[in-house]
This record gives structure tokens, sequence and C-alpha cells, in this order.
């Protein structure tokens, strides 16, 4: 795979620089030392490890709930541990399969079917037990497993960068992950927002970790329990953060936590309550909560997919990334609107600079590689009132994807003449390797001023249609008009499909109002969610009778972009309306294997 207000623009972190704590933390003997490359078998060998021998988590006064981020980690050693998840359509189950590479030679092995049920991670993964000072056991749980979760090497020797995608999808229409833990590399087993927090009284526990029997067996892990000593402190929001050992002043400390140096301090109480529902209409969109994280570890408080909030995927960077969400301030309501660097909890990628200048000769489409452009059914359906806004209106809200399945990516960059609102856009081509070899005018850009918005959308990108049973037009949305980021990753095993892409970063992404140029680009697997709380993503449903409606997402409505395939670029989703006046009800029904709403 945010909400979008203007806000500082946030450094962009790496994997690397910021997973210190798995690396630090793996001693001597825990991790078993680079296998000779010329004996090497493929297979992967891997081991969980903890980071600390200890942990201490926060239980806040007003809001009580522990999140039990242990630290513990699982390595991959001799190799990389890859898996590829799918599903050939909507009306097929999700599979997985192992992949093997050994140079050139790429082997896969099909895991059980029924194994995994969604993109979120491997279910039931890691077996908790925890027992008080007196040895009695207070909670046994398992937790799911996303390999792509916060990760860092374990020996210096170890690739720089891992090659795997930063977090597991959560939109609920994904049709392909890559998740994967690199060679020398170890991820965090911590559910982050896929569990719930857990009630512990203030005191010192005994966790225990290990991985389930039945991925013992698969992946060839060792028996081996992790023992963590749990110390669970009660927190307020009235007192000021602990100063961590070795501060000058608890200003200081407070000043540093917005670095990702320190644990989550006051931002870490916003994450105890249940994550974000998201609103009804854009007139009431809610708070965003942000994940305790404890000092040791690698996952933290980042944000999710879409031009919306939805809950947070377990974090691949840690701690707070902008300092203001350490201040007082942190404890309001989050404002509707785009913030730098809100994504599907944890790309932070700037957008793509546009060319210095406009194109100049004669327009050219050539014979390239193109994007295919394709919608996904609507969800994230409700109903709601005009509140006080609009009183005596009843509106159908929704949120809507739509995602490039390549296999070449698309970039449109706009130009603003001097004194004028429009940016002229243009579509550009390129050849196999990467050079710009042709361009065409595409229709423009215009600045959108309201709230949730507030920067350059690129006009005629999408459409929304409310269709009457007989699938004839019924109600149009007004918004056809998109910033385009890459917010959401659909399907990274498509062609071409770009891991880590850029323009990620809605500030970067979509300009200011000063902007005299902007580059909005839409990559390879990877798609753009605008959520229902934002304006436009809703239908006015005040005067249409009860009964069997469409949503219709349709990219690219007016052919205005070049594409690979225009026949499959529309998406419907069955509603069903009832309720009266004032208090509307929506029935949406599965569609096929996917039910969510």
């Amino acid at each position: 795979m945010m909400t979008r207000s203007p806000q500082g623009r946030t450094n962009r972190l790496t994997r690397p620089s910021v997973a210190v704590a798995a690396a630090v933390a793996v001693t001597a003997g825990v991790v078993a030392a680079a296998p000779d490359a010329k004996t090497a078998e493929p297979t992967p060998k891997l081991s969980l490890i903890a980071a600390s021998t200890s942990v201490t988590l926060d239980s806040w006064k007003e809001d009580p709930g522990v999140y039990l981020d242990l630290g513990t980690y699982l390595t991959s050693e001799n190799g990389a541990f890859e898996l590829k998840v799918t599903r050939k359509s909507y009306k097929d189950p999700v599979v997985a399969s192992q992949v093997f590479r050994n140079g050139k030679k790429t082997t896969t092995k099909a895991l059980p079917a029924g194994l995994v049920k969604d993109f979120s991670g491997l279910p039931d993964f890691a077996q908790i037990k925890l027992t008080d000072a007196a040895g009695r056991t207070v909670l046994s749980q398992t937790e799911a497993f996303c390999p792509n979760n916060a990760s860092g090497r374990v020996r210096p020797d170890a690739p720089a960068n891992s090659k795997y995608p930063q977090s597991c999808p959560v939109n609920p229409f994904t049709l392909g992950s890559v998740w994967g833990v690199e060679n020398g590399w170890a991820s965090n087993t911590y559910a982050g927002h896929y569990t719930k927090p857990v009630q512990l009284a203030a005191g010192t526990y005994t966790a225990k970790i290990n991985v389930t029997k039945k991925y013992r067996d698969l992946f060839g892990i060792a028996n081996q329990t992790r023992t963590v000593k749990v110390t669970v402190r009660e927190r307020s929001w009235e007192e000021p953060p602990p100063v961590p050992a070795g501060s000058r002043s608890a200003a200081s400390a407070h000043q540093g936590h917005g670095e990702g140096a320190g644990h989550a301090g006051h931002a870490g109480h916003e994450g105890h309550g249940k994550a974000a529902a998201p609103a009804a209409h854009a007139h009431g969109a809610p708070a965003r909560t942000e994940a305790p994280t404890a000092r040791t570890t690698g996952a933290g408080a980042t944000f999710n997919v879409g031009h919306g909030p939805y809950p947070p995927a377990p974090a691949a960077l840690p701690w707070a990334l902008k300092k203001e969400s350490l201040q007082r301030e942190a404890f309001s309501a989050a404002k509707a609107g785009d913030r730098a660097g809100q994504t599907d909890g944890s790309r932070q990628a700037p957008g793509a600079e546009p060319n210095a200048k406009r194109p100049t000769g004669k327009a050219v489409v050539p014979d390239v590689p193109k994007p295919d452009l394709r919608s996904l059914p609507a969800y994230g359906i409700t109903v709601s009132d005009g509140y006080q806004e609009v009183p005596g209106k009843d509106y159908l809200a929704f949120s809507a994807n739509v995602w490039n399945a390549g296999p070449a990516k698309l970039v449109v960059d706009g130009f603003r003449s001097p004194g004028k609102e429009l940016m002229d856009a243009y579509q550009y081509f390129y050849d196999a390797a990467g050079k710009q070899v042709g361009y065409t005018p595409t229709g423009t850009m215009e600045w959108d001023p309201r709230p949730g918005h507030e920067h350059w959308h690129f006009t005629d990108f999408a459409s929304y249609r409310l269709l009457k049973a007989d699938q004839k037009e019924s109600v149009r949305s007004g918004k056809e008009a998109f910033c385009l980021a890459n917010t959401d990753a659909v399907d990274y095993t498509v062609k071409n499909a770009n891991w880590h892409p850029d323009n990620t970063d809605l500030s970067t992404a979509c300009g200011q109002e000063n902007s005299i140029s902007v580059r909005e680009v839409l990559d390879v697997g990877s798609g753009d969610t605008y959520t229902q709380d934002l304006p436009g993503q809703s239908f006015d449903i005040t005067d249409l009778p009860n009964g069997t409606y469409y949503i219709q997402v349709l990219a690219n409505p007016e052919n205005r972009l070049k594409e690979t395939n225009h026949n499959n670029n529309s998406a419907l989703r069955k509603v069903v309306l009832g309720g009266k006046k004032g208090a509307r009800t929506v029935k949406v029904p599965a569609h096929h294997l996917v039910n969510a709403n």
C-alpha cells in the first residue's frame, strides 16, 4: 500500500540505518558464522533470536493495554527466505510458495493449501507465553508474522539493503505479494497492528517465545525457546517522558525521540486505542492512531495505505518519523488531509523530480512497453448523513483504488505557465534501458484547495459512478482528478513490479500551491487508494430509492492516457441500499471470496 494535510517534510530513513536493534543485540554464538559460499546449500537456515533479554512495555492509565513487542526476530542465513503469495482472481483462494534462488537458477515449492488466508503474513507463527512473578501463566497466544516487518543486518558482510518490500499489504483486494527476509538479515516477529493489546498489570513477567511446530517442520526451524524478561510500567499522559540514561534533561530527551533515538514517549499512547476506523464521510475524519514502541525494537509508530486513515501495517521503520508526532498536540484528533510520509506503514519515498522543462518537438507515442491501469472493486463502504455541514443529506461513501499492472510505469509531468491556474500535463514513454523516447500531451493538472487534498490533481485519471441494478448510470461522483502516489502494493508478482517505488510521500509527490512543475508516478505493481473520508469519495443518495446498485470505479475514463489495455479499466461492487431518509443503510455482499465491505 494516509491522511493528507501538508506538514513538515520528513527525512527518508533507510532500513539498514534504523534497524540497529536486531543487529546490535545479536551476540556471539546466537547466529552462526556465514557459511562457505562453495559448500552452501540454497535452502535458507532460519532461526528465532531475541534482540534483548529484557524489555520495558508501557500501559497507559487513560487507556490500559500493552502491545507485546518483545524484540524477537527471525534470521535467515545460507540464503534469503522468500515467499510468493498470490491469487488468480477473487474467485480463487490465496496460495503461497517458497522461492529458492541459487545463482541464476530459481525453483519454487508450493506451501500447504490453506496455510495463508490473506496477504498480511503467516498466521499463528509465533507462540507467546507469559508468566507472572509467582510463575502463574497469565497469557498464552499465537501471533502472525510478516517477513517484511522491521528488519536489519545480523552480520556486517550481509547485503547492505534488503531487496524485499517493506511491510505486508492490507488492501482487501490485493492480488499478489512477495515476502522475504534477506540473507544475513533478521525480521521482527511482532505482529504490530494486526494484533490487539493485552491487559497486564504493572509488574514483572517472563515471556517465552517460540515458532509454532507447523512452521518449524515446514521451514526446518530449530525448536528453540527465547526467554525475555518483561517489565510493564503504568504511565499517564500527565507525566513527562522518562529521561534516558545519560541524557542532560527531559527536554533534550524529548527532542531526541523525534529523530527515532528513543522510545515512543507520548506518541506511544495513541496506539493503545484500536486503530482508527474509516470515517463515514469527508465531514467526519477520525483521529489517526500510532503504535507504541519499546526502545530496543524495530517496530514503531508509522502509518498505512491510501489517502485516508486505515489501521497501520506492521512497521518496517522504527519509532515516530516526525518530531511533531511526539509533542503534546499528538493527542488531539488528526486533521483530515495528506501527511508527509504516511503510506503503507513503512515506505518513505520522496516524489520523483519532473523534467527540467516541458517537452518540445513533435509528440510521439513509440512502440514501447506502457502501463496497464486497472481498477479494484470499491471497499470501505458506508452511509452517513451530511452532518451539520450539509443537513438533510444522505451519502454513500467508499474507498477506491486504481493500480498499474505494467509492464511499464505511468509517468505524468505537469508544467505551469506563469499566471495560469492549470498545469499542462504530459505522459512520457521509455525504452527497455529506461531512456525517454517519446511523450504525448494528456490533459491538465489542477490545484485542489479542499482540506484533505491541498495538492495538484491530474484530471480525468478515474471516475466513480453509482449504477442501477441494470448497470446503467444513476449518480456520478464529481471527483475525477487525482494526485498519483504508490500507496498500495496491489500485486508485486507482475512483470517489472517495483518493490521499492518512489513517490510514496504525498507531500512531495503532488506538489505545493506555488509549484511550477510536478511529476506524478504510478509504478508497476502499485495502486493509489483514496479512502472514503475525503471530499468527492461519496454519492448523494438522498433521493435514491432503496434497492440494488453497483459502485463503478473506472480508470482512464476518457482514454487520454496511453496504456496496453483499455478493456480492463472498470470494476463493479454490488451494494444494497435500505432504510429511510436520515437513516439509510447499506449491505455489501461479498465480492466472490473477498468478504470486505
